[in-house]
């Protein structure tokens, strides 16, 4: 008898936790999404002004209107390796900034063609990108020999720096964000992407004012147990967190669900179990700030 009553003690007090962490959270992430909110890049007494390039390798829509900014816009880049990261590893993220009217844009790398599906996978992607809120012509997908969906070759930081550079000039990105140095599932090419931008942030290669964010990787045990790993990302000490609900959890469900060619068995179990397709938390990259002039 008292180990049942134990046993219901303990599951109504992490559930009351649980309501306790998104209550609180509703009322935090007004001050979380100013946070994030700076305003555009200065040279001097020069503002930022984007350009028009592109490059022949950036496979979107042509001819769409350049986008309009203003200063107090959060525009906000996510830099991901594969089609489905999107989705997989950020979707808390790209709905909470997507609901709060932040211009979302996501720069993928690679076009996932390990298994020769690259076609078919940048089609799934654009689709996962529809349903989280994210504009068509905000997606680039990379398609360069140099950086293959593969984690037995080695990416190019410079070129992987050009292309990050290329899109926070474009655009007047004022947040980046991307995986930590574990790259959440351990995949050479998630990593690569983390020391690039640790290397521009280091450098004071970036633009003033503009942050870097990294998801945070963690535990096996953590990462599968789903909304009972909340009140431990709570506790544990972040720069930036994203909290979804019911609602949001089925927008994002439904976006991995677009990657109809990477649904295989253990897809589904995370999609059901992964702590990822609930909550983000990041840590933030340290910018050094140096008199970077843009043109």
């Amino acid at each position: 008898m008292f180990v049942i009553v134990t046993i219901i003690f303990v599951f109504v007090a992490y559930t009351i936790s649980i309501k306790f962490v998104y209550y609180r959270y509703s009322q935090l992430w007004p001050h979380l999404r100013n946070k994030i909110s700076t305003p555009l890049y200065t040279a001097g007494n020069a503002s930022f002004c984007p350009t028009h390039e592109r490059s022949s390798a950036l496979l979107r829509n042509s001819g769409e209107a350049k986008p309009r900014v203003t200063a107090s816009e959060t525009r906000a880049l996510l830099v991901t390796a594969h089609p489905d990261d999107e989705c997989m590893f950020f979707a808390p993220t790209v709905l909470k900034l997507v609901e709060s009217q932040a211009a979302v844009y996501l720069l993928c790398l690679s076009t996932g063609n390990y298994n020769s599906q690259g076609l078919q996978r940048k089609r799934e992607l654009l689709e996962s990108c529809a349903v989280l809120g994210i504009p068509s012509d905000h997606v680039t997908i990379i398609d360069y020999k140099e950086l293959p969906d593969d984690p037995a070759v080695q990416w190019s930081t410079a070129l992987i720096s050009s292309l990050i550079l290329k899109h926070i000039r474009n655009y007047s990105i004022s947040v980046v964000l991307t995986f930590d140095g574990s790259g959440v599932s351990g995949h050479a090419n998630h990593i690569a992407i983390y020391m690039t931008l640790r290397h521009l942030a280091s450098a004071g290669r970036l633009p003033e004012g503009c942050q870097i964010f990294s998801l945070h990787s963690i535990s096996l045990l953590r990462k599968y147990v789903s909304v009972l790993e909340l009140p431990v990302s709570w506790l544990l000490p972040s720069d930036f967190c994203c909290i979804i609900g019911w609602e949001e959890y089925k927008r994002a469900t439904k976006a991995m669900l677009c990657h109809r060619s990477q649904l295989l068995w253990f897809r589904r179990l995370y999609i059901l179990f992964s702590r990822y397709m609930l909550v983000n938390t990041f840590q933030a990259i340290t910018v050094e700030t140096k008199n970077v002039k843009i043109y």
